[in-house]
């Protein structure tokens, strides 16, 4: 399997001088996934857990709605010039012949398409609607989950290059953690690996990013059936949109003690202290 990281040489400059070093560099592949032999998406990723991207990309897109529906997942026999895998091929066989629609995938911030389309296609094709009003998280043990998270992110500690995304109980207990260097495929990889434990829906679960919260990882969330996102940057507006419409709790700027509360407050249990102010 490829490495997650690279060696490159690099100058630094720094106040006292300059020093010529190598440094420590996430590793960025490409990932074709195809369907019974069929080229399907290519997508650029940190090698790892490209079993769990699949499960996880294809119930995002609903192509599959269970683990069930994957027959199987194997790397093609792909090459490098040293006649080395490259891993870089993922043939799926389905339970049910795929039969792709004119515009396979749910849009996304760089599809063109208009808001109210992109609203619509996930709201008529979740399998998963969410449950209202649980699962109830306490304020104060969501605030520690991009702590928890951040102290998971061992290839991020030494590149400083990748994203994460994490699956957490709602008692703050972590589940599954994973990093790439795309904030939608280490997504992929935690709704994927929830998938294949059997955990989706995941409506008792939450979900944490160490970035932004676009439209898209809020329609991951959605075809996930899970019903809180944590964010430690800003969504977008059709993000917010899109967990309005859904019945998701979206929370931005989640840094520590302070955080943005923009839809599905009501799952989120407030001390008294914070209530009273």
């Amino acid at each position: 399997m490829a490495r997650v990281t690279a060696r490159r040489p690099m100058r630094r400059i720094t106040p006292t001088g300059a020093v010529q070093r190598p440094d420590t560099l996430a590793v960025e592949e490409p990932l074709e996934m195809r369907i019974a032999g069929e080229s399907l998406v290519v997508t650029m990723r940190t090698p790892g857990g490209d079993i769990d991207l699949a499960h996880g990309f294809l119930l995002s897109e609903n192509i599959i709605g269970d683990a069930a529906d994957i027959v199987a997942a194997r790397y093609c026999a792909g090459a490098d010039d040293e006649g080395r895998n490259t891993y870089n091929v993922l043939d799926i066989s389905l339970r049910e012949p795929y039969r792709p629609k004119p515009r396979t995938f749910l849009s996304t911030g760089a599809c063109g398409l208009c808001g109210k389309t992109a609203l619509d296609d996930v709201r008529t094709s979740t399998r998963y609607p969410l449950p209202e009003p649980t699962p109830l998280v306490e304020i104060e043990t969501l605030a520690g989950l991009p702590a928890a998270l951040r102290a998971e992110q061992s290839v991020f500690e030494v590149t400083g290059g990748l994203h994460a995304a994490g699956l957490f109980t709602a008692e703050g207990a972590p589940l599954v953690v994973r990093e790439d260097i795309g904030r939608h495929n280490a997504v992929d990889k935690v709704i994927g690996w929830a998938v294949r434990e059997n955990r989706v829906p995941a409506r008792d679960l939450v979900l944490i990013v160490s970035g932004r919260a676009s439209f898209e990882l809020v329609q991951k969330a959605v075809m996930a059936g899970i019903p809180v996102l944590g964010a430690v940057s800003a969504p977008s507006s059709l993000a917010v949109d899109l967990a309005a419409q859904s019945g998701l709790t979206l929370v931005g700027f989640l840094r520590g003690p302070t955080m943005n509360i923009y839809t599905g407050a009501e799952r989120l249990i407030e001390s008294r202290v914070a209530a009273a102010r």
